[in-house]
């Protein structure tokens, strides 16, 4: 039976599956959206420690893209591949939590370098240095790259996830997604879209590459260290200074901007 369905249209196994419950249409599903599992997994598998598996991840994804199949409504005309992708990255993500894959040193330093580039860069309304963020640490800036480089792996899809779970939106997303949205999200979407532009602005012109190669381009952290004839490691730093940057101003606005309706 999945033989026969495996030819449909996508539009009519999700008829079979939404409509008449059939199980080997849900199965052809899954089977033919196997490789965005691949891909989701791929990409967060950059920089991960070498004790986690691609199996694992992909067994997370697997559970993600299942739940996704089983929530996703058809009929409403939105690209499944959009909401299947971060229901995935989000099982992933949650399953390496539970796993508990980065110490609590590496989670705290993270926070710690998130809050002092959103309170220096609040203070000085522009990009801060490398040398800021040391002395406002009390660490050297050879410390201070130690650091960035051991919550390299914590940083990686960050701004890809969702700003809510039922959205399929994430933060990213917002700078480019022009369509129309409902009219009780506007006006929290547009501060948030103020804010990130600002954000983005105050990136270093290397972080801003990276961040546009890594998030627009769909580059890997390999490819892009590729094109800017830099070591995989010094791209790593640079997209997690990055992301912390941004973290750091979404921060201040996370009570006004992702509360619930």
């Amino acid at each position: 039976m999945i033989q026969k369905n495996a030819h449909l249209p996508n539009i009519d196994r999700w008829r079979q599956w939404k409509e008449f419950g059939l199980l080997e249409a849900k199965q052809s599903l899954i089977e033919s959206y196997l490789p965005l599992v691949e891909y989701v997994s791929n990409r967060l598998s950059v920089g991960l420690p070498k004790n986690v598996s691609k199996d694992d991840l992909s067994s997370y994804g697997i559970m993600g893209l299942i739940d996704a199949i089983e929530k996703f409504d058809y009929k409403r005309g939105l690209q499944f591949e959009t909401y299947a992708s971060w229901r995935i990255r989000g099982a992933i993500i949650d399953g390496l939590r539970q796993g508990d894959w980065v110490p609590r040193s590496v989670r705290e330093k993270s926070k710690k370098i998130e809050e002092a580039y959103q309170k220096l860069e609040q203070q000085y309304l522009r990009s801060v240095t490398d040398s800021e963020i040391s002395a406002y640490l009390q660490v050297s800036e050879a410390e201070f790259q130690q650091m960035v480089q051991e919550i390299a792996v914590t940083t990686v899809c960050s701004i890809d996830d969702p700003i809510r779970e039922e959205d399929s939106e994430t933060r990213l997303s917002l700078l480019v997604d022009e369509k129309a949205k409902n009219p009780e999200y506007k006006v929290n979407e547009f501060y948030l879209k103020e804010t990130l532009s600002k954000a983005i602005e105050r990136l270093t012109e290397k972080e801003r590459t990276v961040v546009s190669l890594f998030y627009y381009e769909e580059l890997s952290l390999s490819e892009i260290a590729e094109v800017m004839n830099l070591s995989p490691s010094r791209i790593s730093q640079l997209h997690s200074k990055a992301i912390l940057r941004l973290r750091g101003s979404l921060g201040r606005f996370k009570t006004q901007l992702f509360q619930e309706s």
